[in-house]
């Protein structure tokens, strides 16, 4: 089943062209089936690439997905414009006495300012307290991670000596994990970013349990009981070329970057880059959405318990 979203989206035609199936909204209502609602709290500059990237994993699945494009309004994006803004995104008043079968929050560029510094901060928190009364199952991935961690649980953010970046290795080492089922023993997953958290600041809350790390990156997933709330660290839904236009911005703008890690072959940025990660990406979100959100959403939407109730 497809992915539903506006036609004239920018994604669309971009989905369209690599075969993944997305309906337009006017077919989709004749169709009696409830589609799945997610949110998608855009946070990111790059607004048409990143819902591309993410409307292509949600997209690949047997379900009927419902995208809303969310924005905050404490926050003006300089990198697209207001027509696509406003054709395209609702802001959190028009949303905030809906309900939603899942909830995506993705990264922001805004690592280097401590979480109440940035100009969305307070919006953001209200979005996250009413996600657990309001959302299933909420996803945070990456930046998103991190201040959902601190803003849900306390748990602070750590500066990283250098920039990770690259591609890693990772392994399951929550062997009964529903969000890794089918996962191969070893699986990569790429991370760019500049902080990260304590394990030990992980494992001391017990309502949260690690679902899989790697050596070099530490922790990707964590998830609470239940999987209401659902944290990674890292960017399944990069698109192959993703690493490589940040090194190069970054390289030309005589910035301090390394050779993403097990991305270009030997390292050699001369190369084609190779893409690790985009079979456990499609299984990534594929279970989320199928044991997280279809099969334990209430059918009835509006009869979401809150967390914690």
């Amino acid at each position: 089943m497809p992915v539903k979203i506006p036609v004239d989206l920018p994604a669309a035609k971009t989905l369209f062209e690599e075969n993944i199936f997305v309906m337009p909204i006017d077919r989709a209502i004749h169709q009696d089936i409830r589609p799945l609602r997610i949110l998608f709290l855009n946070l990111m500059p790059t607004k048409i690439v990143t819902e591309t990237q993410f409307a292509r994993v949600l997209g690949n699945t047997p379900l009927q997905i419902e995208l809303d494009l969310l924005s905050v309004s404490s926050h003006i994006p300089a990198n697209v414009s207001q027509e696509h803004m406003l054709a395209f995104y609702r802001g959190f008043e028009s949303v905030k006495n809906e309900y939603f079968d899942g909830m995506v929050i993705t990264g922001a560029p805004v690592e280097h300012l401590p979480f109440e510094e940035v100009d969305y901060w307070e919006e953001l928190c209200t979005i996250m307290a009413w996600s657990k009364s309001h959302v299933y199952s909420t996803l945070h991935v990456c930046w998103g991670a991190q201040a959902g961690l601190y803003y849900h649980y306390g748990i602070p953010k750590i500066q990283l000596p250098e920039k990770l970046f690259g591609v890693f290795e990772h392994r399951v080492t929550h062997k009964g994990s529903i969000l890794f089922r089918g996962f191969d023993d070893t699986f990569y997953i790429p991370h760019s970013r500049h902080t990260t958290f304590s394990k030990e600041a992980v494992e001391n809350i017990p309502d949260l349990k690690i679902l899989a790390e790697s050596e070099k990156a530490g922790v990707y997933a964590i998830s609470t009981n239940g999987g209401r709330q659902i944290f990674l660290t890292g960017h399944a839904e990069y698109d192959p070329n993703t690493l490589e236009l940040e090194y190069l911005r970054d390289k030309n703008a005589g910035l301090p970057i390394h050779v993403p890690e097990n991305y270009y072959p030997n390292d050699d940025d001369t190369q084609a880059p190779i893409c690790r990660w985009r079979s456990c990406a499609n299984l990534l979100y594929s279970n989320w959405l199928n044991y997280f959100v279809y099969q334990t959403t209430p059918y009835d939407v509006m009869s979401i318990q809150p967390i914690g109730a």
